[in-house]
């Protein structure tokens, strides 16, 4: 996808407030009980998903996040198709007080190519 360059001056600004974790590591945490959120929409969510993932898309994330995960201390980390608009999400979730947030770099493009489990859910 080309994104324009207001939307990537947008996302690189987010970058520098926001931690970022490899797929690896984020695989280690949430081994070690941090939560995994995909922050894609709908549609590439029930295409096929990071394995145990929750999904809460972007345009909810900021309603929704207080009432799913109350203690703002929570490990989470958010990931999208390639690691922008969970920068983005990050970003805000933040801005609410969550003081243990990250993204991971690379998205959901790098975690397939890692080779890391994947569900994909059965069509009816």
């Amino acid at each position: 996808m080309i994104h324009s360059s207001e939307f990537l001056e947008i996302v690189n600004n987010a970058k520098r407030r926001v931690r970022e974790v490899s797929v690896a590591e984020t695989i280690e945490r949430i081994n070690h009980s941090a939560q995994l959120i995909d922050v894609r929409e709908d549609n590439e969510f029930n295409s096929a998903h990071a394995e145990g993932a929750r999904h809460m898309g972007r345009g909810i994330i900021d309603r929704d996040i207080v009432q799913t995960f109350p203690d703002k201390d929570t490990e989470l980390i958010l990931y999208c198709g390639g690691g922008y608009r969970s920068a983005l999400a990050a970003e805000m979730i933040q801005k609410m007080g969550y003081t243990n947030v990250w993204s991971m770099a690379g998205g959901w493009a790098a975690w397939q190519e890692s080779g890391a489990p994947v569900e994909t859910p059965i069509p009816f």
